[in-house]
C-alpha cells in the first residue's frame, strides 16, 4: 500500500511509446507489478536541472526475441548467467503520460530568482515545463498547459 522506488536502467531501444527494463522474474518488484500496474518512472540530470516524471502501466515480459534484442554484455553484472538464464525477464512500461522540467540556467541566477520572488510574493519561473497526456494511442499531445517560466516551470516533480 505504499510507493517504493529503486534504480533501474531504462534499456535503449527506438521510443515507441513503451519503456523497457531487465529484471530479475523472481524479484519483488514483480511481484509488487502484478498487484499494481500504474508506475512511476523519474529521470534526473540534476547538474543540468533536467527532470523527467512519466507515468505508465508495468507488465513482466519473457519475449526471448525482445530479451535478445536488448541485451547487452554489461548486464551479466546482475545476470551471472547470462540473457538464457531462465529469471532473466523484461518490465515493459507502456507510458502514458510524461512531464518535464527544464531549467539550464546556472545556480546564481535562480538564486537571484527566487531571492525576487520570495520578496515579490509571487512564483518564479526558470527554464520550460510541459506535459504530455494521453500517450497509449502512441501520439503525442501536449497537455492543456506549458510554461516557459511560468509557474511551477523548472522545478521537479513531488513524490
Amino acid at each position: 500500500g505504499t510507493l517504493r522506488s529503486r534504480p533501474m536502467q531504462t534499456q535503449s531501444h527506438e521510443f515507441d511509446g513503451t519503456l523497457w527494463f531487465f529484471t530479475p522474474a523472481s524479484s519483488h518488484k514483480v511481484h509488487e507489478v502484478d498487484h499494481e500496474h500504474q508506475v512511476n518512472l523519474s529521470y534526473s540530470q540534476p547538474k543540468e536541472n533536467r527532470y523527467v516524471s512519466v507515468s505508465g502501466t508495468a507488465t513482466l515480459v519473457r519475449d526471448r526475441a525482445m530479451i535478445d534484442e536488448l541485451w547487452t554484455p554489461v548486464l551479466k553484472a546482475w545476470f551471472p548467467k547470462g540473457k538464457d538464464d531462465p529469471d532473466v525477464a523484461l518490465l515493459k512500461v507502456d507510458v502514458t503520460k510524461a512531464e518535464y522540467w527544464d531549467a539550464p540556467h546556472s545556480k546564481m541566477v535562480r538564486l537571484v530568482a527566487m531571492a525576487a520572488s520570495m520578496a515579490a510574493g509571487r512564483p518564479i519561473g526558470l527554464g520550460e515545463h510541459d506535459r504530455l497526456d494521453d500517450l497509449q494511442d502512441g501520439e503525442t499531445r501536449p497537455a492543456a498547459r506549458r510554461s516557459a517560466g511560468g509557474q511551477g516551470a523548472g522545478r521537479p516533480p513531488h513524490a
